[in-house]
């Protein structure tokens, strides 16, 4: 029979046990009182006084505020009935908030109702007005303090009428046996026949909806070549899982990719187009409808022909090279070879990493167009600049004497070249963040603006940077921003 498949099988018997607690649920109906509870949990306890980095330091400026932390509570109902105010024992207040270690410097209180009283706070402390919560509701309470660590005791405590307040780590509902009162029993059985005629769907029609957090549509990914190899490899995985989509990997240049996003959203009447820009390294000033989104730490190298067999090369000596001051490979004990730079032309984001962290100022002006013979006699040195990273690299590894650069790739054969120290240390991705070697950024997304979250832009950024995209980052060599490790090293910048 054409209809029996694994999907249609599970369905079926998901629809018979759905038909089998119904009937258990009208047979077997159990009156257990439920309690008032509210659980409260920090999510977010971070600091934000005095830093090295002006940028980073909110109260650079400000005396007594070296140790500030931000501390963001959120408390909830997150038992079986709703909260009122006469629910709360205390007379001028609800809740008592304590920060052990730390003085409350300001407070403000989120998702209250009109009418509801201001915040109390003394010292340590914070009292909370009597607010009312029904199942499932929350405030959220954000508190300024100074003079403890992150990560000091925060504590909740009161009084509920016939109820507790607790620590929760998520919603959850009422840990007691639901009662199954006549509206309980009229939920359970719409949703058996929701079941039913889904799996009736199901039988008839043979169309599976994508896996969750999968959206439809076409998306273009443009921007940094770089970057490229691992965009390509996760457009297909996201594609063999999600059924329905489309991700079209069109990789031009990270300034390129940069103008193109902005072009298309300006021309957007509404909404944000479905095209993801990613560069190596922030973008450059204006554009401020662009949303930007932390990707991974990327880690660069130069690469030399094999025809010179030099495997280090100090920082003076590269800027010498790029100067023009070294034009022949036997000054650095090299063979007799003429130095060709192999570069990356104006759209290029690894070409800015590798002037702003290695050159300190710009390449020279490009001398040649076949990258092996000056059209411009007077020039220093022979210099071309390429469209992709993948142009750089074949051209060095079939031209005696050229140098370029490129970003690291894992696993990735370099037939014909070889990578070349700097200054001693060659590009490590478990050394990231301890070793000084220079050639390394941040890789960015951007969005115009924020894409709706039930979009294919919105679920293949969220793949990207957080989701499981983060094992074919690793496996190309990068770390992903939203690791432990990679958190603290994106967020120094």
């Amino acid at each position: 029979m054409d209809w029996v498949s694994p999907e249609n099988v599970i369905a079926v018997l998901t629809a018979l046990l759905g038909v089998a607690v119904t009937l258990a649920s009208l047979v077997i109906e159990r009156r257990i009182p439920r309690r008032k509870r509210i659980g409260y949990r920090v999510q977010l306890d971070t600091p934000v006084g005095e830093r090295d980095d002006a940028r980073l330091g909110l109260f650079n400026e400000q005396p007594n505020m070296a140790d500030a932390t931000l501390v963001l509570l959120r408390i909830e109902n997150d038992g079986g009935v709703s909260i009122g105010r006469e629910d709360y024992h205390g007379e001028t207040h609800g809740l008592t908030v304590s920060f052990t270690g730390r003085t409350v410097r300001a407070a403000a209180l989120t998702h209250t109702p009109s009418g509801t009283a201001a915040l109390g706070r003394h010292g340590s402390e914070i009292r909370l007005p009597r607010v009312p919560l029904n199942r499932g509701q929350y405030v959220k309470l954000l508190a300024l303090l100074t003079g403890g660590p992150v990560g000091s005791p925060v504590t909740v405590t009161g009084e509920i009428r016939d109820g507790d307040i607790h620590v929760n780590h998520s919603t959850t509902v009422d840990d007691k046996t639901p009662v199954f009162s006549r509206a309980a029993r009229a939920v359970t059985v719409t949703l058996t026949a929701c079941v039913v005629a889904l799996a009736s769907i199901i039988v008839v029609r043979d169309d599976t909806p994508p896996p969750m957090g999968c959206a439809r549509g076409t998306l273009t990914v443009t921007g940094s070549t770089a970057f490229a190899p691992v965009v390509r490899e996760l457009a297909r995985q996201y594609e063999k899982d999600c059924d329905g989509a489309s991700v079209v990997v069109d990789a031009h240049g990270s300034a390129a990719g940069i103008r193109r996003l902005a072009a298309e959203g300006a021309r957007t009447a509404d909404g944000s187009p479905a095209l993801i820009a990613l560069s190596d390294g922030r973008k450059p000033g204006g554009h401020p409808q662009l949303r930007e989104h932390m990707v991974a730490v990327s880690l660069y190298t130069l690469v030399l022909n094999d025809d010179v067999p030099l495997e280090n090369l100090t920082l003076d000596q590269i800027r010498r090279l790029y100067r023009g001051e070294t034009d022949n490979w036997r000054r650095l004990g090299g063979p007799d070879l003429p130095v060709r730079l192999v570069s990356r032309d104006a759209n290029s984001g690894t070409r800015e990493v590798f002037q702003r962290r290695v050159l300190g100022r710009n390449e020279p002006a490009h001398s040649s167009r076949d990258c092996a013979h000056k059209d411009d006699p007077e020039a220093r040195v022979v210099r071309c600049e390429l469209d992709s990273t993948e142009q750089v690299l074949s051209t060095v590894a079939a031209l005696p004497g050229a140098l370029g650069y490129t970003e690291l790739r894992s696993g990735t054969g370099l037939a014909g070249l070889h990578r070349i120290a700097v200054d001693g240390r060659r590009p490590a991705l478990d050394e990231i963040g301890a070793s000084p070697y220079p050639f390394r950024e941040i890789t960015y997304a951007y969005t115009w603006g924020q894409p709706p979250a039930d979009s294919l832009t919105s679920s293949f950024l969220t793949y990207l940077s957080r989701g499981g995209g983060q094992a074919v980052i690793s496996t190309h060599g990068h770390l992903p921003c939203s690791t432990p490790k990679g958190l603290r090293i994106c967020g120094e910048g």
